[in-house]
């Protein structure tokens, strides 16, 4: 619990951008596979996004491929997703995630095998 805390959401119009933020514990940041993912209201999770420790790794959904970009920053503990091209169907709450024993591409696959979840960032986009 409080292992990870998002930041960075808001309102938006259409074609905007936002960078959301999650900062981890060195001792669980060093050793995961971070990712995001979103629900919207009445919609199932979707995996977004996820980068290997390293950062050589990286895997995105095909709703956001070409828009979203993940990063890392090791030496701050914290996983930076920038959200370019904002749609309204992007509204949802991000959620970021920290698996110790996966890949990217495995992430968004199984995410019930997450071990740390954040809070949420509520992201808005206008039409």
């Amino acid at each position: 619990q409080g292992e990870l805390l998002e930041s960075g959401g808001g309102l938006v119009q259409a074609g905007g951008s936002l960078r959301l933020s999650c900062a981890a514990s060195e001792r669980t940041f060093s050793r995961a596979c971070m990712g995001w993912f979103r629900q919207a209201p009445g919609k199932e999770r979707e995996f977004v996004a996820a980068i290997s420790r390293s950062g050589n790794l990286i895997d995105y959904g095909d709703s956001v491929k070409g828009r979203f970009t993940i990063s890392r920053d090791n030496a701050k503990n914290t996983v930076y997703l920038q959200m370019n091209s904002l749609k309204p169907e992007d509204t949802a709450v991000y959620y970021c995630a920290a698996d110790l024993f996966t890949t990217p591409q495995a992430m968004g696959v199984n995410p019930n095998g997450v071990d740390y979840w954040g809070q949420g960032t509520q992201v808005t986009v206008s039409s």
